[in-house]
């Protein structure tokens, strides 16, 4: 990047990058970063991970994708084959007739039973069509050996998606402790999965703040007056998701990055 005038680079030096929902990029100016979440003829809009909402103009090599200048451009409309064929939840084309394939050896590991379920539901199709396999680990307190023991490779690669993944959690602590380049551990800023549905997708207003020493979800469902049964509460939730839109960029963009690099040839 340090080579020459990277804002001025010759002609196909620098990538164009459709502005699709979900994908993350940063301005390298202001050094905001965030998911894409509109696009259309005068800017992109972006979405950091606490929510704020800013505008850029797409100018010519404006952008970074990992750390990479690229060039944001409007995505292109659908032509007259693809707006005939149906969507999956995740917004790919659907494969019509879709036989899952053989189960790659790379794995996805999520942190517990609802996060392989919402996973599931959304992605869940396209995990099918690339044989990519999502396993739960009940918490991530014991990370490091459970990668170890999985033993990536070249080709056979591991992808771990994490709550509350931000700086000084536990979590942060935890996942600095793995350091293999076969591995991508990535996450959401969120407490609880169920942070990363969209509250009006679920009926309310916001997430309730629940006070420290109280566990996260018994207090949501209390402020929300859902009863004491978080099994319940969680079948209403994921009931309400239908597809990406329902979701917050700040977990669309880290689902999507994990499908990609474990299924990377």
């Amino acid at each position: 990047m340090l080579a020459g005038d990277w804002r001025r680079p010759r002609k196909g030096q620098i990538p164009e990058v459709p502005a699709e929902p979900g994908l993350v990029a940063e301005d390298p100016d202001s050094g905001f970063c965030g998911a894409v979440v509109g696009c259309d003829k005068t800017g992109v809009t972006l979405e950091d991970r606490f929510g704020k909402r800013r505008v850029f103009p797409l100018t010519k090599s404006g952008f970074l994708i990992d750390g990479k200048p690229v060039t944001l451009v409007r995505p292109a409309p659908p032509d007259a084959a693809s707006r005939g064929r149906a969507r999956s939840a995740s917004g790919s084309i659907a494969v019509q007739g879709l036989r899952a394939r053989v189960a790659k050896e790379s794995r996805i590991y999520v942190e517990g039973v609802h996060d392989a379920e919402l996973v599931e539901k959304i992605w869940g199709h396209d995990l099918r069509v690339e044989g990519v396999v999502v396993e739960y680990l009940e918490g991530v307190d014991d990370l490091p050996p459970i990668v170890e023991e999985f033993g990536p490779d070249t080709d056979r690669r591991l992808g771990v998606l994490v709550d509350h993944l931000v700086d000084g959690s536990k979590e942060s602590r935890i996942a600095a402790r793995v350091s293999s380049p076969h591995v991508l551990i990535t996450g959401h800023p969120f407490i609880d999965i169920w942070e990363a549905v969209k509250p009006a997708s679920v009926g309310i207003r916001a997430w309730p703040r629940v006070p420290r020493g109280i566990p996260w979800k018994e207090g949501v469902i209390a402020e929300l007056g859902w009863g004491d049964n978080t099994g319940a509460a969680w079948k209403r939730i994921l009931a309400s998701v239908n597809s990406y839109a329902d979701l917050e960029p700040a977990l669309l963009g880290r689902v999507e990055e994990l499908i990609d690099f474990v299924t990377v040839p």
